[in-house]
């Protein structure tokens, strides 16, 4: 091990670290913006939560994608999910962010890092695909949890991410538990 090659990595978490500062549309129970790292952890909790429902999968993998699947957002931040249907190039930018983030990290490290978020983009593996899916789940269960404003818009939460989370009995289940909760909000909630 060089001390060029820890600094790289050193480096890197540094640029990584700006992920803390990126706050996505969500809202905590508290109110106020959720960042897109928290979004990151209550992922990676997730997964471990349901470790045991998620049989046969590389969990190791698992817990990859989940922390690096939002890391290029450290760059230019969040699109929110009910924008990202009009950004064409949402993808490539994400991806560009990655590549520029892990520029310091040695090969195998970044090509490692790149590999398991193209995976994971393409929905390429099992793996991938339960990322995937939890990651949608995440999103409503903040929405749902969250101290929102007023106008915040419940009725989204119905149909996002729905590719994946009707993939599998386990993603279905949890959908519907949070689709009930979306509804409930609606209620009580309506929008102005």
């Amino acid at each position: 091990m060089s001390n060029k090659n820890l600094e790289g990595k050193l480096e890197f978490l540094r640029e990584a670290e700006k992920l803390k500062d990126v706050l996505r549309t969500a809202h905590t129970s508290s109110g106020r913006n959720e960042s897109t790292a928290e979004h990151s952890w209550r992922l990676c909790l997730m997964a471990i939560t349901f470790e045991d429902e998620l049989g046969g999968l590389d969990f190791v993998r698992v817990l990859k994608m989940c922390v690096i699947h939002d890391l290029g957002e450290a760059l230019h931040g969040d699109i929110p999910a009910i924008e990202q249907l009009a950004i064409s190039n949402k993808s490539e930018q994400e991806r560009r962010d990655l590549a520029t983030l892990a520029r310091t990290l040695n090969e195998s490290t970044r090509d490692n890092i790149l590999s398991l978020w193209d995976e994971y983009e393409s929905a390429a593996s099992p793996e991938a695909r339960a990322v995937k899916a939890l990651d949608k789940l995440e999103t409503l269960l903040q929405h749902n949890q969250g101290k929102n404003p007023e106008n915040f818009d419940y009725e989204f939460n119905l149909g996002y991410g729905r590719k994946y989370t009707d993939a599998t009995a386990l993603f279905k289940a949890l959908r519907e538990m949070l689709d009930n909760e979306t509804r409930r909000n609606m209620q009580k909630n309506p929008a102005a």
